[in-house]
């Protein structure tokens, strides 16, 4: 019997470490990239025939570029997930719309395509959830140092209590 639940639970523990693969993004159509003629497609055709890219470039001297992106990722457990694979296929077009240049990416041109990390940068100190508990005082309020001036500038308002008002 203990031998039957050491077993069971050697299992159970090496079930929650099977990586999971994931394929994101745009999924290669080798047929529909094939049909693609320089200088006759637009971007009307090129949408129709790979649907809407994953990301436009932003800033690009001649014309514009369409990329269609696709990762494979692989998570084990709760680690981070790491890219196996990239794949970017790169549609590029003339100041009217039509197509000029196809290149395919992959991890090894990774410098050719800057991913943005999508993290804002915050100023200041980010503190745990227990820091943060440690450091609330119970019953004053955020902000309040313990001083009787409610006036955040420090002094104790205009002169005579309020506008009009003199001394």
């Amino acid at each position: 019997m203990r031998k039957t639940v050491l077993v069971l639970a050697s299992l159970a523990l090496l079930a929650g470490c099977t990586p999971v693969v994931n394929q994101r993004g745009y999924l290669p159509d080798p047929d529909a990239e094939k049909k693609i003629a320089v200088g006759k497609d637009t971007k009307t055709s090129i949408q129709q025939a790979l649907g809407f890219p994953s990301t436009e470039a932003t800033f690009t001297q001649a014309g514009d570029a369409w990329y269609y992106i696709t990762a494979v990722e692989k998570q084990i457990a709760f680690f981070q997930a790491t890219v196996q694979s990239r794949a970017i296929l790169a549609v590029y077009f003339d100041k009217d719309g039509k197509v000029t240049d196809l290149k395919h990416y992959s991890l090894r041109d990774g410098h050719i395509v800057a991913f943005e990390s999508r993290e804002t940068p915050a100023k200041g100190r980010e503190m745990t959830f227990l820091q943060q508990l440690f450091n609330a005082t119970p019953g004053v309020p955020l902000g309040n140092t313990g001083g009787n001036n409610p006036n955040p500038g420090g002094g104790n308002g205009p002169p005579g209590g309020g506008p009009g008002g003199g001394p």
